[in-house]
């Protein structure tokens, strides 16, 4: 795209002028009295909801537009005033951003160079101690990626507004511009569903916190444009932890594409974070005080702290305590499900199962029984062999990701060795790695190709409901993006 260098003091506020988008002047509907100096004289306080409510509020298609938009604000304000007192490294003035993002895109690289030369003298992976690990963060950052682009859905509205167009090019392109195998959302439940994974339905409320803010951004957009502008701002630079997580997720035989895909669109120079750097300045002329403006941006920007962050939720993994959450939650279903015949320590296992506060001391009960051996092959382990293989007598009882969590949690120290797949052929015949999945993916091609396998292959406020964060992903909403993204072209051309 053309970068324009015109001088700044024909910009707004002293901005830096757009390097990736037409300076092409066009009213915006909205006065800037509808953008008020706080979210508390837009809405009367109300009772603050769960994170987990919110989010499915507002990503649900049943929720009407204006009990949305309250509810939205409602949460905005709050989380407005948790991070009015922090600090950013954004620059103090806005002029500044150019240099900001290429030092901050920079920073990462060498980083990640740093953390590539300790991988290959032989150090130790820096997120994901074994492939249940990493399955366990999928799940637990669902409820942030399942809404991945939401605080933008507001700009479709000023699509052909060339202030706006980058802004709105950018949901576009979450959306995959209606490519099924583009399409964020749908390519983090495809990722979810190919694991066993569910969608955060035993999370905790402050995993919803993120993805409810992005929601209530992207319901509010006509009251909070500066904020919108601030929060994509923050979200679209290339992150350190991005790039560490596509790289052990493919090491672990897991599909990295999601967060390669990230890698790649949000790129400094004709991407994501060149466009959110140029909607500082392209927007700047709606605000008369440009101060004021620039300190709403950069609160927005801040929205981006709130909510469990990727380093938190990866340090938070502990895996005995994982296995005892899943066999609690087995427990509900498993009570009074068993025959009496067989006792452990004086019990059966129904009156085990039978009290919650007695799961934790049941797997202490079967390691001492021997039906567990912790820290060897799980084939020893008479608990084990039920649960896998033919004719297993509780196949089904546990997803693909609680039998990963078992696996792991028995082999102990191994797993984080080997990465080895719980389902994949066990004992190996010999000492080796899970290979990567980008060489997986290669191996199982080539076989195809031997084989000669292949492949088989309303309104327009209605038709943006379908690109609502909520509806996207599916067929409807697919189909209603393409016709979308190709209105935007005819109008173009």
């Amino acid at each position: 795209m053309d970068h324009d260098n015109t001088s700044l003091q024909n910009h707004p506020a002293g901005l830096a002028s757009p390097r990736c988008a037409s300076t092409t002047r066009q009213a915006y509907p909205c006065s800037d009295d509808r953008y008020p100096a706080s979210i508390g004289s837009a809405i009367a306080r109300e009772p603050a909801a769960s994170f987990r409510a919110v989010y499915e509020e507002l990503t649900s298609r049943d929720t009407p537009r204006l009990q949305a938009q309250r509810r939205a604000l409602a949460l905005l304000r709050d989380a407005l005033d948790a991070v009015a007192g922090t600090t950013d490294d954004l620059p103090a003035d806005p002029q500044g951003l150019d240099d900001w993002m290429a030092a901050s895109a920079k920073k990462a690289t060498r980083a990640y160079q740093d953390y590539l030369a300790q991988r290959r003298a032989g150090g130790p992976r820096r997120f994901f101690a074994s492939r249940a690990h990493a399955l366990y963060f999928l799940q637990a950052v669902a409820p942030t990626k399942l809404v991945d682009g939401s605080w933008l859905f507001g700009c479709l509205r000023h699509a052909r507004d060339p202030r706006m167009a980058g802004l709105a090019q950018t949901y576009l392109e979450e959306l995959g511009n209606g490519d099924e195998t583009k399409n964020h959302v749908l390519l983090y439940r495809q990722l979810l569903q190919s694991h066993g994974l569910n969608e955060g339905a035993h999370l905790a409320d402050d995993h919803f916190e993120q993805g409810a803010v992005q929601l209530a951004l992207g319901h509010t957009t006509e009251q909070m444009l500066p904020e919108v502008i601030g929060f994509n701002l923050g979200y679209e630079q290339l992150p350190l932890h991005l790039l560490i997580t596509a790289y052990e997720l493919n090491e672990l035989g897991l599909d990295p594409y999601y967060f390669t895909l990230h890698v790649t669109v949000d790129n400094a120079d004709s991407g994501h974070a060149c466009k959110a750097v140029d909607a500082v300045a392209l927007n700047a002329s709606r605000f008369p005080d440009a101060g004021r403006y620039w300190e709403r941006v950069r609160r927005g920007y801040r929205l981006n702290d709130l909510g469990l962050g990727t380093t938190s939720i990866i340090s938070g993994f502990d895996i005995g305590t994982e296995v005892l959450r899943i066999f609690t939650a087995k427990a509900v279903a498993g009570a009074g499900a068993h025959s009496d015949y067989c006792r452990i320590e004086g019990r059966t296992v129904n009156q085990w199962l039978g009290d919650p506060a007695l799961i934790g001391e049941f797997q202490q009960a079967l390691v001492r029984k021997g039906w567990i051996v912790p820290e060897s092959d799980p084939g020893q382990s008479r608990f084990w062999r039920p649960l896998v293989g033919d004719r297993a007598e509780m196949f089904g009882v546990f997803s693909d990701y609680e039998l990963q969590v078992i696996f792991d949690w028995i082999r102990g120290p191994q797993a984080a060795a080997d990465g080895h797949r719980y389902d994949a052929p066990w004992p190996a015949p010999r000492p080796t790695r899970t290979p990567t999945f980008r060489a997986a993916q290669r191996l199982q091609e080539a076989r195809k190709a031997r084989a000669g396998d292949s492949d088989t292959g309303g309104s327009d406020a209605d038709g943006q409901a379908l690109l609502a964060p909520g509806a996207h992903w599916t067929p409807q909403g697919l189909e209603a993006t393409r016709s979308f993204v190709a209105g935007i072209r005819g109008a173009q051309a």
